[in-house]
């Protein structure tokens, strides 16, 4: 890695960074299977609030922002196991990191289902890539800032998500994710 193009602070960042991976991988990495799942709960809890939303809004009958409410409390109970440890904006972060993905799901199913698959793989990229960043947040492996910065330079670069300038020169979000986690362990 060359050091000399990345500021002190973000290079100490990356160290530490670094160092974690290292630890949960000799510890035998991380068994999400449980956790995933109860993630993808999270997700179609979050769709259900927005459709019950738009059901209310569009028959204009209460009885389905009263059930929107009950969905959110559920989600809301949920997302407090995901993330018992929130700080700052981490709880917010990851409730709407999990409803990027579950839309993206969505949204390259319809495009599978259109025959557009070349588009539609590019979006389930997409969402594996926001999903990522929902793990390594939950995991304590990144923070806001770091979430924020590597949008902020998407954006600006057209780069893919999950890889910043920080760590482009080494392993991406994604791959990271694989390495430590074996959804399939039991």
């Amino acid at each position: 890695m060359k050091s000399q193009n990345i500021p002190r602070s973000d290079l100490e960042s990356l160290e530490e960074f670094m160092t974690k991976i290292e630890l949960a991988r000799k510890e035998g990495g991380v068994d999400l299977s449980t956790t995933e799942d109860l993630s993808i709960a999270v997700m179609n809890l979050i769709s259900l609030e927005e459709h019950f939303f738009f059901t209310g809004v569009k028959t204009k009958k209460e009885e389905y922002f009263d059930t929107a409410q009950e969905v959110r409390n559920l989600r809301k109970e949920l997302l407090a196991q995901l993330m018992p440890n929130h700080e700052g904006e981490t709880w917010c972060a990851s409730k709407h990191l999990l409803a990027v993905t579950m839309r993206l799901i969505e949204v390259g199913n319809k495009l599978q289902s259109e025959n557009k698959k070349k588009l539609a793989r590019q979006t389930f990229e997409k969402a594996y890539k926001t999903y990522t960043i929902f793990w390594a947040l939950k995991l304590k492996l990144i923070g806001v800032k770091k979430v924020t910065e590597e949008v902020d330079i998407q954006k600006a670069t057209g780069n893919s998500m999950g890889v910043s300038s920080v760590n482009k020169q080494s392993d991406s979000l994604e791959e990271i994710m694989k390495k430590l986690a074996d959804c399939c362990k039991e």
